[in-house]
């Protein structure tokens, strides 16, 4: 059976399923994305990913021609229909059907688009042995030019640097912002464990503010660690005892090196081992 796509309240088999070349999320990357998983047939913190589509969205001054309720319903059906129980949904909102010109206001009706799949971001070994990553030169676009808490179609930015990681041998890359302070890896936030507490870069820095990122601080809080979120430097990962990113198709993944720095004792570390246990009891319970 093809996979079925949603495109504004209908499902298409995947090799049907079309918007206009003309659409400015095709043309522009005008346009705004969530990036979900379900476990056991339910999405994860549905609720809290349609609030920052919509936020995205009025951002961008665009107007998502449904509810948050209705649309969460719809991300149900598209899961149900594909009789995916674990997997990933991949939630857009472009912009519509335009002219070659810039300005919204000549465009239609905005494209709502659901995919669900399954993913494997990363292998097994990955999450039982660690990854390396490399950090990078391109940086994290200048907040003050684009609001990283906007979720855009537009992801040339990370592109560009998963790019160089991928010509370095890694298959995740860090990137700095314009002063020079740690800011996030091309999908993932970053965390770093240091005398058993935790700390990542603030949001000023100029990173998202991912959902996962969140439930693994609230998490981290439970199991009684302190959390810290100072502005970071390339020395502080280097220095650091233990380090891992998280994500919505990654989770959480354990990172052993980073540029030629081996973190630690170069294994996944007590604390990240812990994490990622509570992350996975949390989302299959």
């Amino acid at each position: 059976m093809s996979l079925q796509i949603y495109i504004n309240g209908t499902f298409h088999n995947k090799e049907d399923a079309k918007i206009s070349v003309y659409d400015h999320g095709v043309l522009y990357g005008d346009g705004v994305f969530e990036g979900m998983r379900s476990y056991g047939g339910k999405v994860f913190r549905l609720e809290d990913h349609l609030q920052r589509l919509w936020d995205s969205a009025k951002a961008i001054c665009l107007e998502i021609p449904t509810t948050p309720q209705a649309l969460g319903q719809d991300v149900i059906e598209t899961l149900q229909l594909n009789k995916i129980d674990d997997g990933y949904v991949r939630l857009l909102v472009t912009r519509g059907e335009g002219t070659l010109g810039l300005d919204p206001n000549r465009t239609s009706r905005p494209q709502i688009i659901i995919i669900a799949d399954r993913i494997t971001l990363y292998p097994d070994e990955y999450y039982e042995n660690g990854l390396r990553i490399v950090t990078v030169k391109t940086i994290r676009n200048h907040p003050a030019a684009l609001n990283p808490q906007i979720k855009s179609l537009n992801y040339l930015n990370n592109i560009l640097a998963k790019i160089e990681g991928l010509e370095a041998g890694c298959v995740e890359a860090l990137m700095l912002n314009h002063e020079g302070e740690i800011t996030e890896c091309t999908g993932d936030n970053v965390f770093l464990v240091r005398d058993g507490d935790l700390f990542t870069p603030p949001v000023e820095a100029g990173i998202l503010k991912g959902i996962t990122r969140q439930v693994v601080i609230d998490l981290a809080a439970v199991a009684g660690l302190k959390v810290h979120q100072p502005p970071l430097t390339q020395q502080d990962v280097y220095s650091a005892d233990e380090c891992f990113l998280t994500g919505s198709a990654a989770e959480v993944v354990p990172v052993v090196q980073v540029d030629s720095h081996q973190i630690g004792d170069g294994k996944p570390g007590l604390v990240t081992c812990d994490l990622k246990q509570r992350f996975h009891q949390l989302t299959r319970e």
